[in-house]
C-alpha cells in the first residue's frame, strides 16, 4: 500500500494528497465515512471523482445520475486540460482562501469549485457541437449551485470562487489564468447586443463581492477591483478601480491581486 501511494505521489501529487486527507477525513469523523468513500476513495482517479460529485449534484428527475457521470467521464478522456485545471483549481482554492485547509474541502464542499468544474465539461459540450446538452449542464448548476455560467464563456485556470452566491457570466465573457472573484460577482453585457458583448478578464484580476463588470471591456491583468463597483470601461494592468462608475483610485498594490486577495483599498480615514 505505501508503495503504491508513493508511485501515486510522483505521478499524481493531488490526487495521492487528497486521497490521504480523505483516510485522515474518515478517522477523524466515522459518521461521513460513507460519503468519503463513494466520493473518494472509491475512485481510481481524480477524474472518476469529479465525474461522480458532477454526476451527483446534476442529477434530476430529467437526466439520471448514471447518464451524466457518463457524459464527464467522455469529456474527461477526451479532453486532459479539464482534470488539469480542476487540479489548477483546487491549489488556487486552498492558497487563496484562507477558509480551505486541506485540498479535499472543494471537492466535497465547495459549491464554486464544484460549479466551475461543472461548466467545465458543459464548455466542452458547447465546443464539440452538443449545444443542448451543455445548456442542460448550465440550467441544473445555477439551480443547484446558484451559479449561472454561460457553456460557451471561456475560462482559464486557477480559477478561486470564493462563497460563489450569485455568480453571472455571460456567453462571450473571457476569464483569464488564476483570477479571483467574491459572491454576487457579474459579467455581463449592457443590452440587447447578440456579437461579443461580455467583459475580458486577463490573469491575475481580484474581483470583489458585489462587482459588476458590463460591457465588452478590457480588464487588465493584475488588475484589482473594488466590492460593489460597476465597471463599464476598459481598466489597465496592475491598477485598481472603485466606485458606481468605477474610476481608477491607484495601483493594484502588488503584482498578483488575485492570490493575495488583499481587498482593502489604502485609503485613510
Amino acid at each position: 500500500m505505501a508503495e503504491t501511494r508513493a508511485k501515486l505521489a510522483e505521478v499524481d501529487p493531488v490526487w495521492a494528497r487528497i486521497m490521504r486527507e480523505a483516510e485522515d477525513a474518515v478517522r477523524a469523523e466515522p459518521l461521513l465515512g460513507g460519503m468519503v468513500h463513494y466520493s473518494i476513495l472509491h475512485h481510481p482517479t481524480i477524474e472518476r471523482a469529479l465525474s461522480y460529485r458532477i454526476s451527483l449534484k446534476l442529477a434530476n428527475g430529467e437526466m439520471s445520475e448514471q447518464i451524466i457521470r457518463e457524459i464527464c467521464d467522455e469529456a474527461y478522456s477526451a479532453e486532459p486540460e479539464l482534470s488539469l485545471s480542476a487540479r489548477a483549481d483546487i491549489a488556487a482554492t486552498y492558497d487563496r482562501d484562507p477558509a480551505c485547509h486541506r485540498f479535499l474541502q472543494p471537492l466535497l464542499f465547495f459549491k464554486g469549485f464544484q460549479a466551475v468544474q461543472a461548466y467545465r465539461v458543459a464548455h466542452w459540450l458547447w465546443t464539440e457541437g452538443r449545444r443542448d446538452l451543455s445548456y442542460f449542464f448550465q440550467m441544473r448548476s445555477s439551480e443547484v449551485f446558484g451559479i449561472d455560467i454561460h457553456p460557451a464563456a471561456r475560462i482559464g485556470k486557477g480559477i478561486m470562487i470564493d462563497h460563489a452566491h450569485s455568480i453571472v457570466i455571460g456567453e462571450t465573457a473571457v476569464v483569464g489564468d488564476n483570477v479571483s472573484m467574491l459572491h454576487s460577482v457579474t459579467l455581463g453585457g449592457t443590452g440587447k447586443e447578440e456579437e461579443d458583448r461580455h467583459p475580458k478578464i486577463g490573469n491575475g484580476v481580484l474581483i470583489g463581492a458585489g462587482a459588476k463588470v458590463l460591457g465588452n471591456i478590457q480588464i487588465g491583468s493584475c488588475s484589482r477591483i473594488a466590492a460593489g463597483s460597476v465597471v463599464l470601461k476598459d481598466v489597465p494592468p496592475c491598477k485598481t478601480v472603485a466606485g458606481v462608475p468605477a474610476k481608477i483610485v491607484g495601483e493594484a498594490g502588488c503584482d498578483q491581486p488575485s492570490v493575495s486577495m488583499d481587498q482593502l483599498l489604502g485609503f485613510q480615514t
